[in-house]
C-alpha cells in the first residue's frame, strides 16, 4: 500500500494526485488540461447522479441547444465521458458499450465546444479534444496507483490500445503478457 501525503485543501490533493499520475503515465498534459482535470475531479466525484445519465441523449440535447445551455450540456458530456473512460472503464461493459464509445463521444463534445466557443475557452476545449486519450491515460494511471488490480481488463485494454493508441492500455497489456503487441492493421488513432 502506498503512502498518502495529505494536502491542505481538496484541490491541492487532487492536483498532487494528477501530477503523480501524469509523471507515472509519462504524459505531459500541459497546465491548462492538468488544471481542468483537477476542476473536473472536484466537480463531479461528489455527484452520484451522473451515473444515471444517458450521454448520447445529453449530447444530442447539447447540439440542439444554443448559448450557455449548449455550452453546459456539451461540457458535461465531455467531462462525464472523460471520467467514465478514465476512472470507470468497467462501466462501459455494464452498459454494453465499449470504452471507445466514451472516448469518441467525449472528443466530439469537446470538439463541438471548441468550434462553437467564441471566447477564451475555445483553446482549452481544443486541447481537451486533442489530449483526451492522454488525459484518460492519466486518470486510469491515477486509479491504478496503489491498486492490486488494473482498471482495465485485458480485452478492454487491447481494444482501447488498438483503436486509440492509449499508452496506459498498452502498458496494461505488456504487464500481463510476454508477447509483442502488433496491430493487425492500422486503426484510427485519437
Amino acid at each position: 500500500m502506498r503512502d498518502i501525503e495529505l494536502q491542505p485543501t481538496a484541490a491541492a490533493h487532487w492536483h498532487a494526485l494528477v501530477c503523480e499520475a501524469e509523471q507515472k503515465a509519462r504524459h505531459e498534459l500541459g497546465e491548462d488540461v492538468q488544471s481542468y482535470l483537477v476542476f473536473l475531479l472536484q466537480r463531479f466525484l461528489s455527484k452520484p447522479e451522473i451515473v444515471s445519465r444517458i450521454l448520447a441523449l445529453d449530447y444530442l440535447a447539447g447540439l440542439l441547444s444554443t448559448g450557455h445551455q449548449q455550452h453546459d450540456k456539451l461540457r458535461d458530456v465531455g467531462d462525464i465521458c472523460l471520467l467514465y473512460a478514465g476512472l470507470y472503464p468497467q462501466r462501459a461493459r455494464h452498459r454494453r458499450v465499449s470504452v471507445n464509445y466514451y472516448v469518441d463521444l467525449g472528443i466530439g463534445a469537446y470538439h463541438q465546444l471548441h468550434n462553437a466557443a467564441n471566447h477564451s475557452l475555445s483553446r482549452l476545449y481544443a486541447q481537451l479534444s486533442e489530449r483526451f486519450v492522454p488525459a484518460m491515460d492519466v486518470l486510469q494511471t491515477m486509479r491504478d496507483l496503489g491498486a492490486e488490480e488494473p482498471a482495465l481488463d485485458p480485452l478492454t485494454a487491447f481494444e482501447l490500445w488498438e483503436t486509440t493508441g492509449s499508452q496506459h492500455a498498452r502498458g496494461t497489456l505488456t504487464d500481463i503478457s510476454t508477447g509483442t503487441l502488433v496491430r493487425p492493421h492500422e486503426q484510427r488513432r485519437h
